[in-house]
């Protein structure tokens, strides 16, 4: 599998808490050489990369890494990031409500923050790892009756990441036209081509520039 074709399938991503400016230029000016499919940064840092890189393709992240903020507070904060030059969302379900069963909470948030992406691309990260089978299978229902494009594996910030396992479930799963990222403990050539031929469309990494270069 050739390189470019695995760097246009990734998000190339910072989220660590300690980012600081010179490293989200650094992780931007990496995107635009190796043509990345995005760069995923904290909401805090969107219209910095968009004053500097004016046509990046950027992603951020909504209620991360733990999903438990109200509703209206990953609305707001995802209108905020639009509004800031955002130009695809990554949201945390709130896992609590998965517990309780809540299915058709889950599914009204998913659909009110994809009104307020305003015609963004929406992913929506499931924490696989926190998850048994049974709502694995849930969840993939849930998201493909949403209005979301994506499903995504991981935050990478839990016990666990993407595992081939889940990738293979979620494309059992999940309706056809719904794309599925892999993101969490990507650390090897071998990781990203394994998720990507086994149906993941898109790759969440902090790492594989540096791998695979």
């Amino acid at each position: 599998m050739e390189n470019s074709y695995i760097f246009e399938r990734t998000d190339h991503t910072l989220l660590s808490t300690k980012a600081t400016k010179e490293e989200i230029l650094k992780l931007c000016s990496e995107a635009v050489k190796f043509n990345t499919a995005s760069v995923c940064i904290p909401p805090s840092y969107i219209k910095f990369a968009r004053e500097n890189y004016p046509t990046l393709c950027l992603c951020t992240v909504i209620g991360f890494p733990n999903g438990y903020n109200s509703t209206a507070v990953k609305v707001f904060e995802t209108k905020e990031a639009v509004k800031d030059g955002a130009d695809e969302i990554d949201m945390v379900i709130n896992l609590g409500m998965v517990k309780n069963k809540e299915w058709d909470n889950i599914l009204n948030e998913i659909n009110e923050i994809k009104k307020a992406c305003s015609g963004k691309l929406l992913k929506v990260i499931i924490e696989t790892c926190d998850l048994t089978e049974e709502e694995k299978i849930k969840m993939c229902e849930i998201v493909s009756a949403s209005d979301a494009e994506f499903i995504k594996t991981s935050t990478g910030f839990s016990k666990g990441g993407a595992t081939k396992e889940d990738i293979i479930l979620m494309r059992k799963y999940c309706r056809e036209t719904l794309k599925i990222k892999a993101a969490g403990g990507i650390s090897t050539r071998e990781d990203a081509e394994t998720f990507l031929n086994c149906a993941a469309d898109r790759l969440g990494s902090s790492r594989i520039i540096k791998i695979l270069t």
